[in-house]
């Protein structure tokens, strides 16, 4: 059985290593020339190093987002191309009965199915990740911004659980649809929905955030979006002015390097905790607000989680993927003795 699953997806099973491997070789070289550049520009620069960050982002940016792109997208490939054809092609053409007509059980075909080809999918992503994770480190260093759904979403463990999670929606649409084309189309809907609803939805729920009162006098403005000014516990990423007169109103928007930042924009208080408006509360135009801040004793309530639940949050979302693929792979093979002819 293994050497016919083998024989069945060797074709997939050799592209995918073959892609792995040349996508392996080019995180290899540029992630190389990445440190060289950052060894030179960054981690050894005595003046200007903000501009010298600023300009290590910017020239690696674009690569970025394509390699950060390409670990987000695998696993909804492997969903779409591995899960759903694995038991829809066999439903689709009849060579299933052929199967079960030689001694081999249904729970046993589908074992191997579900291990051979899960665990092959499993493999590839993590070893994907792995590279990405390594090649993406000097970036994240610099912008400690690693909660970013689109960077959370392609480092670390995560992947693991989403690949696994996707290759089992794929193989529960085709056993119940018994069509390959539907059920990849499925698949794709069905994960990107979950990637979607995910990071807004269900990953602010995971944990009680920290609830704090940021003073705002010294603070300053972050030195690009999402990056905190450097050496700042917190930083200013949006400052607004609203309204005129004394009912004018500043509402702050904060950064912390490494954290995620849950609350929007917060208005100014005071020490008793009441609004301040007007030109009271620093909210007038002529008013440089940072410099009026740092005149008073105001602050700004913020609800954030800090950097050092970011793997807390890897593995959480990682096991409550992993438990989905479980109840999936348990409905298909209860579905598969129940209610297939």
């Amino acid at each position: 059985m293994i050497w016919l699953t083998w024989r069945q997806y060797r074709v997939q099973t050799l592209a995918a290593l073959a892609a792995l491997a040349a996508v392996g070789i080019a995180l290899v070289i540029t992630g190389t020339q990445m440190r060289t550049a950052y060894d030179g520009d960054v981690a050894g620069c005595s003046t200007t190093c903000e501009a010298a960050k600023n300009a290590f982002v910017h020239e690696y940016e674009t690569l970025a987002a394509l390699v950060t792109g390409l670990l987000v997208v695998v696993p909804g490939v492997i969903g779409i191309f591995w899960g759903a054809p694995l038991i829809a092609r066999e439903l689709e053409t009849g060579t299933h009965r052929l199967i079960w007509n030689q001694s081999i059980s249904r729970s046993r075909w589908l074992a191997v199915k579900l291990t051979a080809v899960g665990l092959s999918s499993l493999a590839v992503t993590g070893l994907l990740s792995l590279m990405v994770t390594w090649w993406a480190r000097p970036l994240d260093e610099i912008t400690s911004n690693r909660f970013d759904p689109l960077l959370f979403d392609g480092r670390g463990v995560a992947p693991l659980g989403y690949a696994a999670f996707a290759f089992t929606v794929g193989v529960c649409a085709g056993l119940l649809i018994r069509r390959t084309v539907p059920a990849m189309a499925v698949t794709l809907g069905l994960f990107a929905a979950v990637q979607i609803l995910m990071p807004y939805a269900i990953r602010p729920l995971l944990m009680e955030p920290v609830r704090a009162e940021v003073a705002l006098a010294g603070l300053g403005m972050a030195a690009q979006e999402g990056r905190p000014a450097e050496g700042a516990a917190w930083s200013a990423t949006d400052i607004l002015l609203s309204g005129d007169g004394e009912n004018a109103q500043v509402k702050v928007g904060l950064s912390r390097p490494g954290a995620w930042v849950l609350s929007d924009l917060g208005p100014v208080l005071n020490s008793a905790g009441e609004e301040m408006r007007g030109s009271a509360g620093c909210a007038a135009r002529e008013t440089d607000p940072l410099r009026c801040f740092a005149k008073s004793d105001f602050h700004v309530a913020v609800e954030y989680q800090p950097g050092d639940r970011y793997w807390a949050f890897q593995w959480i979302e990682t096991a409550i993927f992993a438990a989905l693929a479980g109840i999936l792979a348990g409905f298909s093979a209860w579905w598969l003795r129940r209610r297939l002819d």
